[in-house]
């Protein structure tokens, strides 16, 4: 059998246990609000303006710090201490453009104490207060306040008047090197679901995918990944030929690899349009429960 067939085949079933193992661990996620997608037509007058921090999504439980996926993340004592019993949700993010600095921080089992000192987190909600999100902003904006830690800081929110003001500051945010904006709805109460309470305005629609095998590639690509085939969160097995380095495609990432792609609508069968690589999700353990 050709190599590479036979790579393919194995990382075929590697994925599919992969996506199992996923399947059942996800009962363990940490209990998080999860975003839609903004469109024209939402009444901006309800909901509150925030910036999108490309970093990762950090959730203190009242006594550790836990990733989406529900896994311990291993940060200083220095970090945390003094944190409150309340739950909060938020981003450890390390500055506009530093995803891979945040994600490398984080995902290390032995702390770099340097690293982290580079860190923030950017809190954006507290899950068990049991009021709407209007008033869970002056809570968490006094939480932050009452710990005067530096590096634990309180998302700003804003009003936004229409449509055309939402884009001229998404478009500000991106051209300064943010990654976006968020939507909250001011009279929601903090709902561990998708729903449209809470919802995301970028340039370009993305979402995450895990690796299910490495297709051959051909032409200048000969001998080496032409496309990765991979199962989005919903499912759709699909590929994904473009946005790889050179160096990507002679190093793919190997099955079980959670990514995240770009893409631009859905066909009427559910499948992504013009879909493309954008980055290894390096924040999400392989086999961990994913979504965005």
């Amino acid at each position: 059998m050709n190599p590479l067939r036979r790579r393919l085949l194995l990382g075929l079933t590697l994925g599919a246990l992969v996506q199992r193992h996923a399947m059942a661990a996800a009962g363990k996620a940490s209990p998080l609000m999860l975003a839609g997608v903004y469109r024209p037509g939402v009444p901006l007058a309800d909901y509150w303006v925030s910036e999108k921090y490309d970093g990762v999504r950090g959730y203190w439980d009242g006594r550790q710090l836990l990733t989406r996926g529900g896994e311990p993340i291993v940060a200083p004592a220095w970090f945390t201490q003094g944190w409150p019993a309340e739950p909060m949700d938020g981003e450890l993010w390390a500055g506009r453009g530093r995803f891979a600095q945040a994600a490398s921080t984080v995902r290390r089992q032995v702390p770099d104490d340097e690293a982290w000192r580079a860190m923030r987190f950017m809190v954006f909600d507290l899950p068990a207060h049991g009021g709407p999100f209007t008033q869970r902003i002056t809570a968490y904006q006094q939480s932050v306040a009452r710990l005067a830690q530096p590096w634990v800081q309180a998302v700003p929110q804003i009003k936004v008047a229409s449509h055309a003001a939402l884009k001229a500051r998404m478009t500000q945010t991106v051209q300064g090197g943010g990654e976006g904006l968020m939507l909250h709805r001011g009279a929601s109460l903090y709902r561990a679901e998708r729903n449209d309470d809470l919802l995301k305005f970028k340039p370009h629609e993305d979402a995450d995918a895990i690796v299910l095998g490495h297709l051959p590639g051909r032409g200048r690509h000969q001998g080496r990944m032409g496309a990765l085939q991979v199962r989005t969160t919903e499912g759709v097995t699909l590929r994904l030929g473009t946005g790889f380095t050179d160096a990507q495609r002679d190093h793919p990432p190997p099955p079980g690899t959670w990514v995240s792609y770009r893409y631009r609508g859905l066909t009427d069968q559910g499948v992504p349009r013009f879909a493309s690589f954008l980055r290894v999700r390096e924040d999400l353990a392989p086999g961990a429960p994913a979504a965005r």
